[in-house]
């Protein structure tokens, strides 16, 4: 606990809870078990002691083609001559460091929320949502990241076979979207844990590519979140922990939950249109050509 803070600490009480069931090995009676796993071709891909069926699906999307092309992708800022500016790899794995944090914390399933984290972002395109909102246009059926991502891991690898990934992993890739929800609560905590990520080292870009600076967040925004980017990290972490223990879901409060999309909206309007930051995204017209 982090006494001198004054942003949404964890309280006395909550902070010993988490530190006498980590002490007795409690497990949270709401995680998804490994034992209850459901895989398209069950007779392969047989799980051992040392490789959980989880820890496989981690394995199989670290290992194929398309993890490695998250290293070329830009997560917001389409600066490709700066190589300070986050790429696609640094956002899923920031997105699995959170994800991991609080599903530790709450006595869940690590290796599943670890799997949906890495390939949650697979099927993204080159100039990131820009890219999407091209192909969407040309598609006759349409082109959503996510959909493509469950593609990918169902039909395009192995020559059609896919990676034969489990039900769960599947249901949290596809499901991370802010109008969707997955099934299992590591699912949900990665959904959380992406939007959380995305903000903070967009904002982190931002400020580095001379975008803007920290005292552009408004006011009554840092006053609820925190004056810095450990601060935010520390409140958003700190309150799903807390109003989620012992409860079969993953919630925030309404106050820090509201606080989190002011601050979306407002990177809308700063950062996520904002010409310098996506400059590099007027090459997509060529596509049309």
């Amino acid at each position: 606990v982090n006494k001198d803070s004054k942003y949404h600490s964890l309280s006395k009480e909550v902070y010993e809870q988490i530190l006498g069931d980590r002490e007795h090995g409690k497990i949270n009676p709401y995680a998804c078990k490994d034992s209850d796993i459901i895989r398209r071709q069950p007779d392969h891909d047989a799980p051992h002691l040392w490789r959980p069926a989880f820890v496989m699906d981690v394995e199989k999307i670290l290992h194929n083609n398309y993890y490695n092309r998250y290293s070329d992708k830009t997560q917001v800022i389409s600066c490709y001559k700066n190589d300070d500016i986050s790429r696609r790899a640094l956002h899923v794995q920031l997105v699995s460091r959170i994800a991991r944090t609080i599903g530790m914390t709450l006595g869940l399933n690590l290796d599943l929320i670890e799997a949906i984290s890495l390939g949650h972002d697979i099927g993204h395109t080159p100039f990131g949502h820009a890219g999407e909102r091209v192909l969407n246009e040309l598609c006759s059926g349409g082109f959503k990241h996510n959909k493509q991502s469950v593609r990918i891991v169902e039909k395009l690898e192995k020559g059609g076979q896919g990676l034969n990934l489990t039900w769960e992993v599947r249901d949290g890739i596809l499901n991370h979207q802010t109008s969707t929800m997955p099934h299992t609560l590591e699912g949900k905590i990665v959904r959380f844990s992406d939007k959380i990520a995305y903000i903070h080292h967009d904002i982190d870009d931002a400020v580095r590519g001379k975008i803007m600076v920290e005292e552009d967040i408004p006011i009554e925004i840092r006053k609820v979140l925190g004056k810095n980017s450990a601060d935010r990290l520390d409140t958003l972490i700190h309150d799903i922990i807390t109003n989620s223990m012992d409860k079969p879901d993953i919630i925030m409060s309404d106050e820090i939950f509201q606080a989190m999309q002011d601050l979306r909206k407002f990177m809308f309007v700063s950062v996520y249109t904002n010409p310098i930051a996506k400059g590099e995204e007027t090459k997509l017209s060529l596509i049309h050509i």
